[in-house]
């Protein structure tokens, strides 16, 4: 997964370019940057800023997007208008989802945008944006509005999507009075509302911090209430983690993102790089998934509430990770963990006679069951087949085996289910079993 942020740099580390990477890092995303200002500011004080040159901003965008594969891209601090417009011209035709989050300030007490380039950035990056997540101050700059409550936040937020954002969030963290904090999310017609006790402490990189760990989520394929909701509980944890480093403000600490999701995640992306993979892809279509360690149901192992999907001759990851997301492929991974702990990932696949000799060739060990000899019972048990095979599969077995398979029944699709202790232990075998892989006719 990798992530573009354009933006400024802080030498404090707390916001800016390099609060971005270490958000994007905690998601187990690879950040990429291209800085648009060079600023002098520490915890206590803001001394200087510098613009890079338009030129340089554009060949800096130009150079990662002819070389990366980008999932999500976003826009902080964006200094004058010469920068406004080559950002636009560079982007406008991406169909990358771009948040924007508006820097106008620094927490510190420097200006982060001239007057003259503020209108071009209305007109120009706001439409651009697939979410812009201004907080209160902002969002009543950008509309004009006075925003005191929570209806005003509504209205502020539907007057930012005419501007031509197409979804907008409101942070309600600067509202002076109130035991909780509110923030506002209007996702194309429909607002949600989330809230969290408000935290007493002032600190250096919270904005930046919610902006960047909702990029990565969105870059995820999370559905924007859930990308919001995972990016705001992130940011809250790491405020609350904030670190005195320096003589002033305290630094945002990053917490951890979910290391099964990372991992997870990763490995899906490198799943899809994988040549000619689509001719791998079932009917039914493929997910992958990655369990706690000793699940006790289904809701402990993470999966892709979608699938993977073959589309021609690629494939697309369609939905998003969720513990409970995966039925067929985690229950065949929760039968496995009950006498082989230490399997905690599975990937189904295509049946092809082909594929099992290459799986054998290559010295994985390989077991099957039949399903026509299932009991009636059984497949009358709604869920109840994979689990019965896997059992079968592994009835007689002291040592897991890498792959399980079966050559499907009446109106059933032949299946190949890859398991491994982990992600990156799947890849390893998905990839003996599918080089210089030829299907059988």
């Amino acid at each position: 997964m990798n992530i573009l942020s354009i933006a400024g740099s802080d030498p404090s580390s707390g916001a800016g370019i390099q609060g971005d990477m270490k958000t994007f890092h905690a998601f187990g995303a690879y950040g990429l940057s291209v800085i648009t200002a060079v600023t002098s500011q520490n915890t206590r004080k803001f001394f200087d800023v510098v613009p890079i040159t338009p030129s340089l901003v554009k060949s800096q965008i130009r150079s990662i997007l002819e070389d990366f594969h980008l999932d999500a891209i976003k826009i902080g601090m964006v200094y004058d208008k010469d920068t406004v417009r080559v950002i636009h011209s560079e982007l406008e035709k991406i169909k990358i989802p771009i948040i924007l989050d508006p820097i106008f300030k620094s927490t510190t007490g420097g200006e982060l945008q001239t007057r003259n380039a503020f209108l071009d950035f209305k007109k120009l990056l706001i439409p651009t944006s697939y979410i812009i997540t201004p907080n209160v101050p902002e969002a009543e700059k950008i509309t004009g509005l006075k925003i005191k409550s929570l209806n005003d936040m509504k209205s502020a937020a539907k007057k930012i999507q005419k501007i031509g954002a197409k979804n907008v969030i409101i942070k309600g963290g600067h509202f002076s009075s109130g035991s909780k904090v509110v923030d506002v999310l209007l996702d194309d017609k429909k607002f949600y509302i989330f809230s969290h006790d408000r935290l007493k402490l002032e600190n250096h990189g919270g904005g930046c911090t919610f902006s960047a760990s909702l990029c990565a989520n969105i870059a995820r394929g999370k559905k924007l209430p859930d990308a919001v909701d995972v990016a705001r509980l992130f940011t809250v944890e790491s405020m609350k983690r904030a670190v005195k480093i320096g003589k002033g403000l305290a630094i945002t600490m990053h917490a951890k993102g979910d290391e099964l999701e990372d991992h997870l995640s990763n490995a899906i992306s490198e799943f899809c790089s994988i040549s000619s993979i689509y001719e791998h892809i079932p009917e039914c279509q493929t997910n992958f998934v990655y369990s706690l360690s000793r699940p006790s149901s289904l809701n402990d192992i993470m999966g892709l509430e979608g699938r993977i999907v073959k589309t021609g001759k690629h494939v697309t990851i369609a939905g998003h990770l969720k513990y409970g997301g995966s039925k067929h492929v985690a229950s065949a991974v929760l039968e496995m963990s009950k006498k082989f702990p230490a399997i905690r990932s599975g990937l189904n696949l295509k049946y092809d006679k082909k594929t099992i000799e290459n799986a054998i060739s290559r010295g994985l060990e390989v077991s099957s069951y039949d399903r026509s000899a299932e009991p009636s019972e059984i497949k009358k048990k709604e869920g109840g087949t994979v689990s019965w095979g896997i059992k079968a599969a592994i009835k007689n077995k002291k040592t897991p085996p890498d792959i399980v398979f079966h050559t499907g029944d009446f109106g059933k699709e032949s299946m190949i289910i890859i398991f491994g202790k982990n992600p990156e232990d799947i890849l390893r075998k998905t990839l003996k079993i599918t080089k210089s892989f030829h299907p059988s006719t």
